[in-house]
């Protein structure tokens, strides 16, 4: 892990991206957590993946940061996880949490899904999102359901850059993998190196 530096920044405090710099800031995160997930010694979950524990450089290059609700575990305990109270931040939390289930590295997959969401749409999963109706929903399944129905071709053509269909093409591949992580069923989640792999095939085709 790269130390935090003073001249980082959080990513939430960075308005003005263009698709590149959005792309290339979620597929470094996404190798941050596959090495948290998969490389360390340690398995480390980091259970608070947010817009404001991504730091990015001068260079926009990002770096996770913040472990303080993290847990490290030896790579053999994978399958014994306990945790004594929920972990993380409202709206970027899976289910699991809430539903007494086995946590797994999941539940960091599907809170990147929901960072990805944010910095595509601009609309934080702790606010209401327009044009959905009423109902029980938390804030963070109204902002996937609102994404799920702009897929169709309006959201594209409401959030691209005119004229590129390079960069519509990268916007695309970002939300379809982030639904993906955001998926109810952790085990239709793909892994964190999956998903950098998901990326960088279509950024190399």
């Amino acid at each position: 892990m790269v130390p935090w530096q003073k001249s980082y920044l959080p990513m939430c405090l960075i308005n003005v991206l263009d698709w590149k710099q959005k792309f290339e800031i979620a597929v470094g995160t996404a190798k941050g957590l596959a090495y948290l997930h998969e490389e360390c010694l340690e398995w480390v979950l980091h259970c608070d993946v947010k817009p404001q524990n991504i730091l990015l450089d001068s260079n926009y290059n990002p770096k996770v940061a913040d472990f303080g609700l993290s847990k490290v575990l030896n790579r053999g305990e994978q399958s014994n996880l306990s945790f004594s109270r929920i972990r993380g931040t409202r709206g970027y939390m899976a289910p699991e949490w809430v539903q007494n289930m086995r946590i797994t590295s999941k539940v960091d997959v599907y809170s990147y899904g929901i960072v990805v969401l944010e910095m595509l749409t601009g609309k934080s999963p702790a606010e209401s999102v327009q044009a959905i109706g009423g109902g029980e929903e938390t804030h963070e399944k109204m902002m996937v359901t609102w994404v799920r129905e702009k897929m169709n071709g309006a959201f594209a053509n409401a959030e691209s850059q005119k004229g590129d269909d390079y960069e519509q093409n990268r916007l695309e591949i970002l939300v379809k993998v982030a639904l993906q992580c955001l998926e109810e069923d952790k085990d239709a989640r793909p892994t964190m190196s999956q998903v950098v792999e998901m990326l960088l095939h279509h950024e190399n085709n």
